[in-house]
């Protein structure tokens, strides 16, 4: 990859807020850097919004909102439609673009390209299909009349770790039901979010249905726009901390709210498993987007009778694993966001080995420039460990063991969290009773990645409050309203 190739898709980016159609400076002129991960490297300094800059992006959603609800689904539906085949277009494009800015490995970006516009062909499909139903009531006095409607003015809020598939998994389906959105994307990855919204103008979105505000002050500008009774829905993608926190102050407001949270995935391994499957879901499950992802496998809870062979062939795998720049020709690991993100993992990885879990390979940093880390096994994880109840995100995988099946789902269930789980077993039976047994919002059943845009993505417990993407994703956009017409 050329330094120039790198430079021009960088230098395409928009660098100012997307507010009422029109790209604009903040309104204190405020700035701030976006650095590339693998070298620490400013690679593009855009405008850092303010809270009066967040009132005006509501504004400008509010004013579109009547017109864009009125507009006709067909035309809500074209217009992504066309976004999608836009992006298509330039895949390349987005898929370096986020590698520069976020750090995973090129291919990787390239299939978050082809994910995250899963999104927007779904819902383009969706936006047509808005039903309701007609009918006598049981008494024979009125007909009864079910309409659904666009909740209103909606908030999204991104995370950095997917900065394409999250504003396309919530952009989408708001503007398929007819939703005006202010988007915020994370300080850390807005690159990609900003290029999006710039291919939404140029199809044809009509002024203020989209808006962006990027901003390193979450709080100043959330707060004025949580705050204003004309939002109707808040949307949000991140840690639970930050999640219960939101939760409080959208219920002032009483506001529709949508939370995908964070998650503490278990990865089950039973003694008739598939080795050679379970391994290669492994590290789908957790060395997808280094690790750094609310589905990645953090628990390996591991069949004793298995485990040992089990952790051989996945050390074996993770040792061979090539550490380097996302943009370099076979690397399977990037670096994590930052430097506290490594400190983080470290820690975890520091208690375990200290309560007397084994490091068979990795366990340190990678020298810089960037903030690398290497893969990380850990065999033997004894309970307590703070890597069992704590979410990893980043390149380690910690296995502990189990003698039964209720050992098994009780480990996988002895958490706040239940955002997804992943099972291997070739027995058909018990795979049956873990569909029902482990408490988590979606599972892989001898399957190491489960997302799709055609299904419901979200947890249960304090992983979360909502779905979004299947048939469930426009539903938190929309409200049922009920119409009595008395017969004659």
């Amino acid at each position: 990859m050329t330094a120039e190739r790198e430079g021009a898709v960088l230098n395409a980016v928009p660098t100012g807020l997307y507010i009422g159609g029109e790209w604009t400076a903040s309104s204190t002129g405020a700035t701030f850097d976006v650095r590339d991960p693998s070298t620490g490297d400013v690679i593009r300094s855009i405008a850092d919004a303010s809270p009066d800059d967040a009132q005006r992006a509501l504004d400008a959603a509010v004013a579109a909102q009547d017109a864009w609800a009125a507009t006709a689904p067909r035309v809500r539906g074209e217009l992504l439609r066309a976004a999608f085949e836009k992006v298509r277009e330039r895949a390349e494009d987005l898929a370096l673009l986020m590698t520069l800015e976020m750090g995973k490995p090129l291919a990787e970006a390239r299939g978050e390209v082809a994910y995250g516009n899963e999104f927007l062909r779904w819902f383009s499909e969706e936006a047509v299909r808005i039903t309701g139903r007609y009918g006598l009531n049981p008494e024979g006095t009125g007909r009864m009349v079910v309409s659904r409607r666009p909740v209103g003015p909606s908030y999204l809020i991104t995370p950095w770790n997917f900065p394409l598939a999250m504003a396309t998994r919530k952009i989408a389906p708001a503007l398929a039901a007819g939703c005006t959105v202010v988007v915020k994307p994370a300080a850390l990855t807005p690159l990609t979010t900003l290029a999006f919204v710039g291919i939404l103008e140029e199809v044809g979105v009509p002024a203020g249905v989209v808006n962006v505000i990027t901003s390193t002050d979450s709080r100043g500008v959330t707060a004025p726009i949580l705050a204003d009774p004309r939002l109707r829905k808040l949307s949000f993608t991140g840690s639970t901390e930050v999640g219960r926190a939101l939760i409080k102050q959208a219920a002032d407001g009483v506001l529709r709210v949508s939370m995908e949270l964070g998650g503490n995935a278990p990865f089950l391994v039973f003694e008739d498993a598939d080795l050679d499957k379970a391994v290669e879901g492994a590290l789908m499950a957790k060395f997808r987007n280094i690790g750094q992802a609310c589905t990645a496998a953090n628990r390996f809870i591991v069949h004793a009778s298995v485990a040992d062979e089990f952790a051989r062939r996945v050390t074996e795998r993770v040792t061979a694993m090539r550490v380097g720049r996302g943009t370099e020709n076979g690397v399977q690991i990037g670096p994590l966001i930052d430097d506290r993100a490594v400190a983080s993992s470290l820690a975890l990885v520091d208690d375990a080995v200290t309560r007397g879990a084994s490091l068979a390979t990795g366990g340190a940093a990678v020298d810089g420039p960037g903030t690398f880390l290497q893969p990380t096994v850990l065999t033997d994880v004894q309970p307590g460990s703070e890597i069992l109840s704590t979410e990893i995100f980043g390149p380690v995988l910690a296995i502990a063991t189990f003698e039964t099946e209720e050992e098994g789902v009780a480990l996988a269930n002895a958490t706040e969290y239940g955002l997804v789980s992943y099972a291997y077993t070739q027995d058909l039976a018990r795979g049956h009773r873990l569909i029902d047994s482990l408490a988590t919002g979606m599972m892989g059943l001898n399957a190491g990645v489960v997302s799709n845009a055609a299904a419901p993505f979200g947890g249960v417990k304090q992983s979360g409050i909502g779905r979004e993407g299947g048939l469930e994703g426009i539903d938190e956009y929309l409200s049922t309203k009920y119409t009595l017409i008395p017969v004659d």
